[in-house]
């Protein structure tokens, strides 16, 4: 096929052809978002679970759509090495570029001040800002204390405010939100908590591993209790078929219903993984419609681009030490595996691994999926750590 129309998007959060099997997580969300335009509380979200199951796809589809009607928006990837207030200040620059008008009520005026105050934007000593509007004789409580926790529930209110009158709402999206400071979480789960108390136009959304419901919960006990959790899980059979199918018959071109198939088991139902084996499948067809030849020829390569573009990274993240580790695990396939287990595999006591497990997680290898049992943050990375010792 034409590989200048090739109608797969593989790649990291790029939006598919066709967003399918997610139609109860869009309702959940779409739901929230019209309460709040209709001044009623709505519960955050989280979404939480292996990589490449489409959280980051999930969440920009959410932000657009509220984006669209003119919802105040913040989009985040946490980073380890950056703090959540300087994430969020880049994403607000551009919110104050939009709402920033001369005729700005009062009420948009405080909202504006409070989001410079929290970005720490250049304020002369007369209340005069960089966007050139008069501020001084606003009052509002600073988003500047140095405090994430308080500034945060400052500006949500503040925002919050700003959007009663239009009927809009502000919405705050975080992917990889186990990367996130424990102080920076705790300050998210502070804000959403008293937005969902006062009823504020606010909604976060976040998104994360599996043990991103734990962590939240750790840093407080209310969030059990706050959140409205979604697991994401891997697509079924005929969700899978839509996202490899639909794409290429937009192009005019069908699949036999055993290549389909083949395609489907290959990638498991995993959403990252359907769109790189169907670009691998759409090289390798030259006609119409797509065979079970064609899904063979081109397995090859569909596993080549894998492994250099999906775990070759994340295995090249591991020490020595914890490659042995993972090699370990892999002996259980997707897992989970038990601590116990492989600490008698590599014919050492459990409490010497105690680092290397750690090290693993913290690096986002692995996590703990239940008590003494860790498993794989990556969908066949067994496999993908087998090819590399035969």
């Amino acid at each position: 096929m034409d590989r200048r129309k090739d109608p797969y998007s593989p790649g990291a959060g790029r939006p598919p052809f066709a967003l399918v099997g997610r139609a109860i997580d869009i309702d959940e969300f779409e739901a929230a978002a019209w309460r709040i335009e209709n001044g009623m509380d709505a519960r955050p979200l989280v979404f939480y679970g292996l990589r490449g199951v489409g959280k980051t796809v999930l969440l920009r589809d959410f932000q657009k759509r509220v984006a669209s009607k003119g919802w105040v928006t913040a989009f985040v990837e946490a980073n380890p090495e950056k703090s959540l207030r300087a994430m969020l200040s880049d994403e607000l620059k551009l919110a104050i570029a939009e709402m920033a008008k001369p005729s700005a009520g009062e009420v948009m005026l405080k909202a504006l001040k409070t989001m410079m105050s929290f970005i720490q934007l250049g304020m002369d000593s007369s209340g005069q800002l960089s966007l050139g509007m008069d501020f001084s004789k606003i009052d509002y409580s600073n988003a500047a204390t140095g405090d994430l926790s308080g500034d945060l529930t400052v500006l949500v209110r503040d925002l919050s405010a700003s959007c009663e009158k239009t009927g809009k709402g502000v919405a705050l999206f975080i992917d990889e939100a186990q990367d996130l400071s424990e102080s920076d979480l705790r300050a998210i789960n502070m804000a959403a908590h008293r937005a969902s108390q006062e009823a504020y136009r606010f909604i976060a959304v976040i998104a994360g591993l599996p043990t991103l419901p734990r962590i939240l919960a750790d840093i407080n006990s209310y969030a059990e209790r706050l959140y409205r959790y979604r697991s994401l899980a891997e697509l079924d059979a005929e969700s899978s078929r839509d996202a490899l199918t639909e794409p290429s018959l937009a192009r005019g071109v069908r699949w036999e219903d055993d290549a389909a198939s083949l395609a489907v088991a290959e990638t498991g139902g995993f959403s990252y993984f359907i769109q790189e084996y169907g670009s691998a499948v759409w090289g390798q067809a030259t006609a119409s419609p797509i065979t079970v030849g064609d899904v063979k020829d081109a397995r090859a390569e569909a596993i080549k681009r894998l492994d250099e573009g999906f775990f070759r990274s994340r295995w090249d993240r591991a020490s020595e030490a914890q490659k042995v580790y993972l090699q370990a695990m892999a002996s259980d396939g997707d897992g989970p595996s038990s601590t116990l287990e492989i600490a008698n595999r590599l014919g050492v006591k459990p409490t010497s691994l105690s680092p290397r497990r750690a090290g693993l997680i913290s690096k986002g290898l692995i996590y703990s999926a239940s008590s003494g049992t860790v498993a794989f943050t990556v969908p066949q990375m067994a496999q993908f750590i087998k090819r590399q010792t035969t």
